[in-house]
């Protein structure tokens, strides 16, 4: 179980950082390297300001920030809810993610990043 414990320490410093830490005010963190050197939204664009909001328990204003990252937020918690339990019950992992699963999550993630940089789609940019 020390290695469950481990990725929760890391988690919990993490959103604790981007905490206290708000990426809201400048100077905190860089610009994101995409939307430097482009001008479009990258897939990971608001992720910072997502985890923020996530972080302080405003979900709404998360899903304004970067949607993909609620949503990915939330499918890691189960990920990680399912990964103790077997540990916990001293079971062995019987397979690793079907290939399906992970060009699904590829292909999402492109639809994304094409969908908020589409113009007038302005509900997908970072708020």
């Amino acid at each position: 179980m020390l290695r469950p414990l481990g990725v929760a320490a890391a988690a919990c410093a993490v959103v604790t950082t981007v905490g206290v830490l708000d990426p809201n005010q400048p100077g905190h963190y860089p610009t994101c390297p995409w939307l430097f050197l482009t001008g479009t939204w990258c897939p990971g664009c608001g992720t910072l300001r997502a985890l923020h909001d996530l972080g302080h328990g405003d979900v709404v204003g998360a899903l304004d920030r970067n949607p993909l990252t609620v949503v990915a937020t939330a499918g890691l918690l189960v990920w990680f809810g399912v990964w103790v339990r077997r540990l916990w019950l001293g079971r062995q992992r019987t397979s690793m993610a079907p290939a399906w699963l992970i060009y699904s999550l590829f292909w999402l993630i492109v639809v994304f990043w094409v969908a908020r940089n589409v113009p007038g789609w302005t509900w997908l940019s970072p708020a």
